[in-house]
């Protein structure tokens, strides 16, 4: 499948996909690394960490595994900031409610593939008015490797009952980029959080680069407004 033909169903990141949050959750770890004498992070290190699980980025900002015990706390206090920077706050990325609305109109199924947390996942679909979309929910904590790998991807399309090659992904992150690739999905990247430059150079790059669902609509995807 590319990004002109039709897909059978079709698997969204969350956050800097559906909503344009991903500013919120720098701020969130920008107090949380304070709280901890942490180094700030930079967009380098965005760019290594954004889309992996929270299991995996807390070791690497501390420099030494951690139990647990700590990867919880740690998490659970990272995510307790967003949520509360976050509250009345999201709205969902421009042109997203009528590519839903096209993609419910063609019976064409519709899954999460995220590595947000639980209470994270709920919060947002809440505040962005979108709950509906949590009946197909594959979280990179349920799975055995997070994002760059591909398995929550997989699990996505399992629950559609759709093969990931029929399936079309939207990303916003290089990590998830090359996990829904890694999927053998035809991947949308979103130039939310990085630009189009630093996506298409990502190996591998992305298909295609929007700024939104708006202009995927407008150019490939406006194959799917039509009768």
């Amino acid at each position: 499948m590319d990004v002109l033909s039709g897909p059978q169903g079709v698997v969204f990141d969350l956050d800097g996909t559906l909503v344009d949050n991903m500013p919120i959750h720098a701020e969130a770890f920008s107090i949380f690394v304070s709280r901890h004498g942490l180094a700030p992070l930079t967009m380098e290190d965005r760019a290594r960490l954004d889309g992996k699980r929270n299991r995996d980025i807390f070791p690497i900002l501390f420099g030494r595994p951690l139990d647990e015990d700590a990867l919880h706390a740690y998490a659970d206090e990272k995510e307790t900031i967003y949520r509360e920077l976050s509250r009345g706050q999201l709205v969902p990325l421009r042109g997203l409610a009528r590519l839903l609305e096209v993609l419910a109109e063609r019976g064409i199924g519709v899954a999460l593939a995220t590595s947000a947390p639980e209470p994270n996942v709920r919060h947002s679909l809440e505040e962005l008015g979108l709950t509906a979309l949590g009946a197909h929910v594959a979280r990179s904590d349920l799975v055995p490797h997070g994002k760059p790998h591909p398995d929550v991807f997989l699990a996505a399309a399992s629950m559609l009952g759709v093969p990931p090659e029929g399936c079309l992904a939207f990303e916003d992150a290089p990590m998830g980029v090359k996990a829904a690739r890694a999927a053998g999905m035809t991947c949308v990247a979103l130039a939310t959080t990085f630009s189009r430059e630093a996506l298409l150079a990502e190996d591998p790059p992305p298909h295609l680069v929007v700024a939104d669902f708006e202009e995927y609509l407008s150019g490939p995807g406006s194959a799917l407004t039509r009768p």
